[in-house]
Order: C-alpha cells, then structure tokens, then sequence
C-alpha cells in the first residue's frame, strides 16, 4: 500500500525528525540582529553563515512548523548548478556577468557537500553529477541546444553520451542521447536540514518552531506568540510566500509531487544499471526528476496537478491518486523492468515561482528588509548561494556575491485570481500536449505549442 503524504519519503524514513522533540516555539516579544523567517535551506545556511563570519551577532529563525517541513524537506534530493533565470540576467546584465553567476553556482555544489563534511552531516551525499537524457527527436534537439549553451557558459567538463553510451550507463527505454555535468550530486533532503539546523545551534542560533509569523515590517517580525525586534528582517519562506501579509501574489507556489519505489533487487539494478547514482532529467517540456536513494529505491517526481487556486498550500504532503498513476507510468515508460513495481510512497510540496521565472536575493538597507527566493525548482544548492550573498549584503560587505546580477532583481507580482488559476492550468497542460504530440511525431523540432507557452508564461 502506498503512503501518501504524511509529509514525504524522506521524513518517514529519517528517525531523527521523527523522534526529536519539537524546538520549543516563540514565547513573548524578544530582540535579535537579525530575525530570519523560515527554517529551511534558505533560512538555515543564512543564520550559520551569519554566525560563522560574525559570531556575536544575535540570530534568531522563526519556523512555522517544523525546520524541513517545506520544500527542504520534500524535494527531489538534486543537489545541482541550475540556476533560474540566468538567460534572463545574461540579456539584462552582460553575459560575463551570467557566467560569473554560473561559476558561483559550480562552486556552490563543492561548496555545500564540503560543508556538510565539516560539520559531519550524514545527508546520504553522492557526487555522481547529473545526466539529462532526450527520449524523442526533439528532447534530442533540445538536448544538443542546452549541452551546447552550457559548455558556452564555461562547463568544459560536461560530457555528451549518444544513445549507445546513455543506455551503457543507465539503461533508459527510448534514450537517444545525455548530457552529464560533474556539478552535482544526491543528498537525502531532509537529512540535511536537520544537520544544518544542529550546527546552527552549535554556533548559537536561536531556533523557534512551531511559531508562524503573521506579518513582516521593518525592525519586526511578528507572530501570534510575540514579535521579534531586529535590525534586519529576512523573508525566507520560498513556495509559502505567498501565505504572508502583502505578499499573496509575489511568488506562485507551485506544486510538485514524487513517488518512491521499494527498495529495488540487486538483479533489476544489474539490467537498469545506475551505478554512478547520478540525478536523473530529461528534455520534457513537462519534466521528470528522479534520484537512485542510498538504500536502492528510485524516487522520481513531476509537476502533476502544479497550483491550488488561490495560492493555497498543503498541510500534508498528501497528492493526488491521479498524480501518482501518472509518475508511476512515467516510471515504467523510462524503465520497463519496473511493471508492477511497489510505490511505498507519495508526496508533493511547493516551490516558489516568480512571473519572469528568475531567482533573486536581496537587501534594502533603507528598511532592513531582505529575502531570497524563486528557485523554480532548483534551490537545493541555490539556497546556499543566496545565504552567503545575504551574509555579505547584512554585513555590508562588498564581494564578488554582491555584485551578482540577481541581487536586487525585481519582478512584477503575479495576476489575480482567477486568471493565475486560469493561466498556469493551460500552461501546463501545453506543456503536456506538446510532449505528447511530441512523441507521436516523432518530429525533431519542439512543438510551436510548447514555444507558445514559453513566450506567454515569461520562461524566456
């Protein structure tokens, strides 16, 4: 039987979030330098840096319910260079200042995986790079175009895998090519958090669960149990942005959902292959990842149903039946030895989307006020980035972070409802015609329907 919800995978099978008792919540109005509001990666690495470059500052993060318990918590465990928005930054700022942002990216995957090392966070990590497979003529045309672009922007180790070669390393039904970066790797999400949020404490970080905040102001965060006074007010609250005061229509929570197999055979990972557990991708325009776990299952995930009208959020993690039939077939259509395979698992959880689809970190030192955010998917590592940005920006130190072109980025707000509701529905569904139309065809150029959708969306 599949458990579905119940936050995700990774907090079932991590006993550390399931026995630890609760960090004690808010209880009257306090003082710190900086009040951070949200207890995830964004949150987290910003308060350990904060206090490993100035151990006297006062930090406080407040957490809604529980460190992890948003997208750290539930994501796909890619731990990789993207980042969002960077064609966009290389035609607003330069292309030198796009591959500058890029090669902070690189740097940040060593980055965090030397880190966890450091502090001896056990996050199940295995640098085994990401490979990006094409299943149809025009994912491979697709494919060629981003393996080109990329190697353009400075990634002279990616390598390019023809059919042959694809299938020697993971034996993927219908592969026709890959392209594999060395820039990432596989944790086990929720095992980072919690590593994180412990050294944090280390160092001295104040750690308030179970504590929402209801409005951010300057000097101030506020909760139902008292109201933090700080210099410095940072937004780290990613897909639940949205939840806060002001800012209902700033970032899109977008919904992403995956499903976890039983712990596979020896006998079905000797036909499937897999052995470097790189992360897995693919060049859909409704798009797959997926990772090989540390204890041999494969979790594998997608948009499914990808927003609740009004920019509603779950409390769970529970999907929809229709979502897990459908990740399940995809799983079987990329490995077909797998018919009939044990789903032990379902979940789904949100990420923060901007309209231009860009990242960004910033710092208003008029009023204190600062955030980071909009990953659209790819802030395993991003967090890290935008945390040791926000470090140099509430310190007032000028770096080679704070010259990045997403510092200080500014995005208009979303639509109303319902035509967000409306729009983000037909985008994807789009998306998932072109993919079908796609693969009936054969045809090696992407479906104008897909390019449609890009220009309406604002993706490029």
């Amino acid at each position: 039987m599949t458990i579905n919800g119940g936050i995700s995978f990774w907090y079932a099978t991590d006993a550390t979030t399931r026995t630890r008792p609760p960090r004690a919540p808010l209880t009257g109005d306090t003082t710190a330098d900086v009040v951070i509001v949200g207890g995830g990666y964004t949150g987290l690495w910003t308060a350990y840096y904060l206090k490993t470059s100035a151990p006297d500052l006062r930090v406080t993060v407040l957490e809604q319910k529980f460190c992890g318990y948003g997208a750290s918590g539930r994501n796909g465990g890619w731990l990789y260079n993207g980042i969002a928005g960077r064609d966009r930054y290389a035609r607003l700022h330069g292309r030198a200042a796009a591959q500058r942002l890029q090669q902070a990216m690189n740097a940040t995957v060593t980055e965090v995986i030397d880190t966890a090392a450091k502090e001896g966070i056990d996050a199940d990590v295995h640098h085994g790079g990401v490979l990006e497979v094409a299943r149809t003529p025009a994912q491979l045309t697709r494919l060629k175009a981003f393996h080109a672009a990329e190697v353009a922007f400075g990634e002279t180790d990616r390598e390019f895998h023809d059919a042959t070669a694809t299938r020697a390393r993971i034996d993927i039904a219908d592969a026709v090519g890959s392209s594999w970066t060395p820039h990432g790797a596989r944790i086990h999400p929720l095992k980072l958090v919690n590593g994180l949020a412990e050294a944090c404490e280390r160092l001295g970080v104040t750690l308030h669960e179970s504590t929402p905040v209801t409005d951010i102001a300057p000097g101030r965060a506020t909760t139902p149990y008292g109201t933090v006074r700080a210099p410095f007010v940072l937004r780290c609250t990613e897909g639940f942005t949205a939840g806060l005061k002001g800012h209902k229509r700033a970032w899109l929570p977008m919904n992403s959902s995956m499903i976890v197999t039983a712990p596979l055979p020896d006998s079905t990972w000797d036909r499937i292959g897999w052995t470097g557990a790189e992360t897995l991708g693919d060049m859909a325009h409704a798009y797959m990842y997926a990772q090989r776990t540390a204890d041999n299952r494969i979790a594998i995930g997608g948009r499914g149903v990808p927003y609740r009208y009004g920019s509603r959020t779950d409390n769970d993690g529970t999907t929809q039946p229709s979502t897990i039939t459908a990740l399940t077939r995809l799983l079987t259509a990329f490995f077909p030895v797998l018919a009939g395979v044990e789903i032990t698992h379902a979940w789904s959880g949100v990420l923060g989307v901007p309209r231009d689809w860009c990242a960004t970190v910033s710092l208003d030192r008029a009023t204190g006020l600062g955030w980071a955010g909009g990953y659209v998917g790819s802030g395993v590592a991003t967090s890290n980035l935008a945390a040791r940005t926000l470090r140099d920006l509430v310190l007032n130190d000028t770096t080679e972070l704070t010259s990045l072109p997403w510092v200080d980025h500014r995005v208009r707000r979303w639509e109303p409802e319902p035509f967000r509701w409306l729009g983000v529905q037909a985008l994807y569904a789009a998306y998932r015609e072109a993919d079908r139309r796609e693969a009936a065809t054969h045809t090696p150029t992407t479906a104008p329907l897909a390019r449609l959708a890009d220009r309406i969306s604002g993706r490029h």
